[in-house]
């Protein structure tokens, strides 16, 4: 009976850990989707003040070129 409880013990010892390392995993995951966001709104502001001073441009040029 001890040698059982004390395989269950560790069963759930290692479940605990699987659970905290999941945990932390999740954690990372989520910073790095965050990070993620981020970078793609500042490249989306990028593009669009580059189409902005493309347009601008394209204003400017003669018609007859």
């Amino acid at each position: 009976m001890n040698a059982q409880l004390e395989e269950l013990e560790a069963k759930i010892e290692q479940v605990v850990d699987l659970v905290l390392q999941l945990r932390a995993e999740n954690e990372v995951l989520r910073n790095q989707i965050e990070e993620a966001e981020v970078e793609r709104l500042q490249m989306r502001q990028s593009m669009t003040a580059a189409r902005e001073r493309l347009e601008s441009l394209i204003d400017k040029l003669p018609e007859n070129v």
